[in-house]
């Protein structure tokens, strides 16, 4: 059989432990084996002048995993122009890894309850599975509304594929606002990264553009 594949796309501005930590319970919970982080280049749901520069994110991201076999990081997102749709993204995985190879699109609970949204989701579910990292306190998902958009076939395999994952009280956020005001973000991302932010003066104003 196949090895599964996990695909975890995000702005990661900046990646953090967290984002490691869950990733790494996905894993574990749907026995994959390999986690490919996909920094995105314009999020449909963000301003691309509020992320940092994407070399920089992209960068980020390689030094968070370089140590650990469990990950791989792809900028695939990167190199397209305009908005990145998740349904292309998974396209192109399931192109490089054929037809039989079992492919898992990670979200977290919020991107679940969006769902509607998402553009083609009947299409991704051609070529992957999206699994959902739940935890305790996520966003309730409305599953009578996704049942109505998608069909309850659609519905019932993400609903399968919700796992459990750690309670993890950071947010690039929380980051972005501590290297701001001047504190610390020791023990919020791997060291590799916090050694970055502060050679680069990233997210030390508004308009980090390093």
């Amino acid at each position: 059989m196949n090895e599964r594949i996990g695909l975890f796309g995000g702005s990661f501005d900046p990646i953090h432990h967290g984002h490691l930590i869950v990733a790494r319970a996905m894993a574990e919970g749907l026995g994959l084996a390999r986690v490919i982080l996909l920094p995105s280049a314009q999020p449909p749901h963000k301003r691309a002048a509020s992320l940092a520069p994407a070399r920089h994110r992209a960068e980020m991201v390689r030094l968070a995993i370089k140590d650990d076999p469990l990950f791989d990081t792809s900028d695939y997102d990167l190199s397209r122009a305009g908005p990145t749709f998740t349904v292309d993204t998974v396209q192109h995985f399931r192109e490089q890894y054929g037809p039989t190879t079992p492919l898992y699109w990670i979200i977290g609970a919020d991107s679940l309850a969006e769902l509607t949204t998402w553009r083609d989701v009947p299409g991704i579910l051609e070529r992957s599975e999206i699994a959902t990292a739940a935890r305790p306190d996520s966003v309730p998902v409305d599953w009578q509304a996704l049942s109505t958009a998608f069909g309850s076939p659609l519905a019932e395999r993400v609903r399968t594929h919700v796992l459990e994952t750690p309670a993890i009280g950071i947010s690039s956020t929380d980051i972005r606002q501590r290297v701001a005001a001047g504190l610390s973000i020791r023990y919020f991302v791997p060291d590799a990264v916090r050694c970055y932010i502060t050679q680069y003066k990233l997210y030390r104003d508004s308009e980090t553009t390093a």
